[in-house]
């Protein structure tokens, strides 16, 4: 199955589990298991890069357990097809967001008119703490 390019995975390291879904069915949800379980073996895959697949681990986030499998489940739908559908599809959505590189930060400095706008309003908040407490102080 190709995610993107030459970057592609294989059938081997996804497993499917179908299971009662909630949602939208009627009665037909508490006899037929539509809903797919679709798990992803994030370690034990040869052709993903390393880099891509770090990147996979840290957008799964919880659905990352600690096996190394991503584990995705949809119910959206009344039939196992179209749920298959869409769980094969929000993985391979995962890993294309998983192939771009992330663009790296360039530092920059503080323009000139931002260094006196700080500072200008450093002055300002100094002068206002300055005229607090004095005054003339009333004791009974």
């Amino acid at each position: 199955m190709t995610v993107l390019g030459k970057i592609h995975i294989r059938k081997e390291d996804i497993s499917e589990d179908f299971i009662r879904a909630s949602g939208p069915g009627g009665q037909n949800v508490n006899k037929v298991s539509t809903a797919v379980q679709l798990r992803f073996n994030l370690a034990g895959n040869e052709t993903l890069p390393e880099d891509v697949k770090s990147r996979a681990a840290r957008i799964a986030g919880s659905r990352l357990t600690q096996y190394g499998e991503i584990i995705l489940q949809a119910d959206r739908y009344r039939t196992r097809e179209r749920n298959r559908e869409d769980a094969l599809e929000r993985l391979l959505e995962l890993l294309r967001k998983a192939t771009e590189k992330p663009k790296p930060r360039k530092a920059t400095k503080p323009t000139l008119g931002a260094k006196k706008r700080r500072l200008d309003a450093k002055k300002q908040r100094g002068q206002i703490k300055k005229m607090r407490g004095r005054g003339a102080r009333y004791d009974d």
